[in-house]
């Protein structure tokens, strides 16, 4: 039986499902992806190979994407919104250039222009890594002749010329008369619906990200032992699946636990805990930051925050990895944004310890 769709290019994709067979093509008019169905179905009823089509050739950038797109839906792996979001940039500024005059001085200028609108090295690598993902789709699975060779080439200039490398390492931490002023600020705002300075003191107490946050409902929590569950947690590798329990502590200065029951109070009957939009949450603390000309500080920073508190009040490594998710303990290294006046506290607490062995002759 076939199905057909139309594309968000407009094109046609025709799929034929008959006999344990299957075979899908795209057209630039419904008409010829009928024609192409019916000539298929009746192929495969008389036990010859269908034919592929050639009425449609990719030619564009924007060609490669949205087979691209089409293919991955096809098998179940919608791109999540990062790709999404990256995948129409690209088709925004490049879908209309021919993929064969996609040369590396093109490209290159590409770069350029994204660095000059305020791309970081980070987000400019992510760019050539998924218009080569495209193009080596369409060269591997369609057969398309079409290399990736020019991508390559300008992806080397581009970190001789330091437009695309590793971002930075943000070591912004905000002080504690800041956090009081914005929880402060968003409390006491009649208009601020959500309540904002809770999500703030709940997110330095669990590491949680603020999507993860907005997330959690009362069945994720274990009562007994005061346990959540996080689903689909962030990952590198694949979210999907990648479930964590995460315990609800009172180490970094605020209680998880405790901001759980009084959300329930104000909050009462919700499947989530905090059923709010993530988005709106960012929203309402870029905005108090700049009520109060707080500057250069992000929600996500508040995950640093608390995964620099749990270093600081003597948790380990592995210890920290269980509240922030982190499987490889080497990411954790960007969030122990220990300040340099805290080591004094952390020799004052080893002091007697050292003293003691060198009375004792154990320290060499």
């Amino acid at each position: 039986m076939a199905t057909f769709k139309q594309l968000p290019s407009g094109n046609w994709r025709a799929q034929v499902r008959r006999k344990g067979r299957y075979i899908s093509e795209t057209f630039r008019r419904r008409k010829d992806a009928d024609e192409w169905a019916l000539d298929a179905e009746r192929q495969i009823d008389r036990g010859e190979a269908p034919r592929a089509s050639r009425l449609i050739e990719p030619t564009t950038v924007e060609d490669l994407i949205e087979l691209h797109l089409a293919d991955m839906k096809e098998v179940g792996k919608c791109p999540r919104r990062s790709k999404a979001f990256t995948l129409a940039a690209l088709k925004k500024a490049l879908g209309r250039v021919r993929f064969a005059e996609l040369d590396r001085q093109r490209l290159i200028a590409f770069g350029k222009s994204r660095a000059r609108q305020g791309a970081g090295p980070t987000t400019v690598g992510m760019d050539f890594t998924y218009l080569k993902t495209v193009i080596s789709h369409a060269a591997a699975v369609h057969g398309i002749a079409v290399s990736s060779e020019s991508v390559d080439l300008a992806r080397l200039a581009l970190k001789r010329l330091g437009i695309i490398g590793k971002g930075r390492e943000r070591s912004r931490r905000p002080t504690q008369d800041e956090l009081e002023r914005i929880i402060a600020h968003l409390d006491s705002n009649p208009r601020q619906a959500i309540p904002v300075g809770r999500i703030i003191r709940f997110a330095i107490a669990s590491a949680m990200r603020q999507d993860e946050i907005c997330r959690i409902g009362w069945t994720d929590v274990d009562t007994k032992t005061r346990i959540v569950l996080v689903r689909d947690r962030k990952d590198p590798r694949d979210k999907v699946g990648n479930d964590q329990k995460v315990p609800l502590l009172a180490a970094t200065g605020f209680d998880a636990w405790k901001i759980l029951l009084e959300q329930r109070r104000h909050v009462p009957n919700t499947e989530r805990i905090f059923p709010y939009n993530g988005r709106s949450v960012g929203a309402a603390f870029r905005r108090a930051c700049k009520d109060l000309g707080i500057r250069d500080l992000h929600f996500h920073d508040l995950r640093h925050e608390a995964a620099s508190r749990l270093f600081e009040v003597g948790f380990r490594v592995e210890q920290v990895a269980l509240v922030t998710g982190h499987r490889d303990w080497k990411m954790l290294k960007r969030y122990a944004n220990l300040r340099p006046e805290d080591l004094h506290k952390q020799g004052a607490r080893g002091a007697p310890n050292d003293q003691s062995e060198k009375e004792n002759g154990t320290l060499s």
